[in-house]
């Protein structure tokens, strides 16, 4: 426990010694003072307030203590040439496969503290700690996009087509698709431009969204996109779900009920299917996640009289049978508000709650 000065005993004391003079028995006055029974007495003795012995007592020396010289001898070996990149963990197995124990690796870890070298060893940088997604707003359409690479099987085994897809986060408009043979940042950068002509946003702030393929952080990809004024982002390391929106784009895909489980014939027939795809998903597929109308319709703004129109409807129906909706409000619908890439932690708790 803590060492308790003179000065706070000897005011415990007195206020036990005071309430015992007026008739409280000891054991009750020392639990009202936080002490125990055992303790007054340590505290009071022969009439006089002892002091806390602890900080004055001699300890007799660990037996098992490492001595000065073993301690040196510890510390010289891990800074030899031959252990100075290993830690304790691999120094120590090591010494005991040549038939020699000095110490624990505890005991090494301390020493090296006691040193100030306890720090990484070696030529490998210090493992750091992963960096927070980067998050990201839309408003409106053309502020950021997001893009990726999916491959598409052929029926020819081992051979695969690679479908290069640019959706818009805002309204999850697809604004932009090829179907090439290769991986290739040199076909990126040429359909990124293509696309910025045909969405009218050419030179305009735009953020562009991708994870770290080789294609993504071509040196062609980079220069396109600092010529037209693109700003780049990239997922974390490692980190499969900072793309999700393109991530998601290509599950539909891939899951709808005409996907070519046995693959495609040829690059032509891949190009046919993802064509018809694009225009069922930009123009007839309502989105969930945007209250059930098409990517087109939000991209364009058509959602707001749409939802609007949804709502008129729904109130005329409840004012016609009041007694089927039992107090419920009606569906919501309010167009969708921003859309957030990387959302952070706090925002994400506080909407699940």
């Amino acid at each position: 426990g803590r060492l308790t000065p003179i000065p706070e005993r000897r005011i415990t004391i007195e206020l036990i010694q005071e309430a015992r003079g007026a008739g409280a028995r000891l054991f009750r006055a020392c639990g009202e003072a936080g002490i125990g029974l055992r303790t007054y007495r340590r505290w009071f003795r022969e009439g006089l307030v002892q002091s806390d012995k602890r900080p004055e007592a001699v300890r007799p020396r660990p037996t098992n203590k490492l001595s000065e010289e073993e301690r040196e001898r510890i510390l010289s070996i891990c800074n030899s040439a031959r252990y100075e990149s290993l830690p304790p963990s691999q120094i120590v197995p090591s010494m005991l496969d040549e038939g020699l124990y000095l110490a624990s690796e505890s005991s090494f870890y301390r020493i090296l503290k006691a040193h100030n070298q306890l720090n990484h060893r070696g030529q490998s940088l210090t493992p750091q700690r992963s960096r927070e997604a980067t998050t990201h707003h839309a408003s409106g359409p053309c502020e950021l996009w997001s893009w990726d690479i999916t491959y598409l099987t052929s029926t020819v085994r081992g051979q695969f087509y690679y479908l290069y897809m640019f959706e818009d986060v805002y309204s999850r408009k697809i604004v932009g698709y090829e179907v090439y043979e290769v991986e290739s940042g040199d076909y990126a950068a040429g359909l990124l431009q293509r696309c910025l002509l045909r969405e009218q946003c050419l030179h305009q702030p735009l953020v562009l969204h991708a994870d770290n393929g080789a294609p993504m952080k071509a040196q062609t990809m980079k220069a396109k996109m600092e010529e037209l004024g693109v700003l780049p982002s990239y997922s974390r390391p490692r980190v499969s779900n900072d793309n999700a929106f393109s991530e998601s784009l290509f599950r539909t895909l891939k899951y709808r009920p005409e996907w070519p489980s046995s693959g495609f014939k040829s690059l032509g027939d891949a190009r046919h299917w993802v064509d018809s795809f694009v225009t069922w998903y930009n123009t007839e597929h309502k989105h969930s996640k945007l209250r059930f109308v098409t990517p087109q319709e939000r991209h364009s703004g058509e959602d707001i009289a749409i939802l609007a129109q949804r709502q008129r409807v729904l109130e005329e129906a409840k004012q016609r049978t009041p007694s089927r909706w039992g107090g419920r409000q009606v569906r919501n619908c309010e167009p969708v508000g921003p859309t957030t890439l990387n959302p952070e932690k706090r925002a994400v708790e506080k909407d699940a709650a």
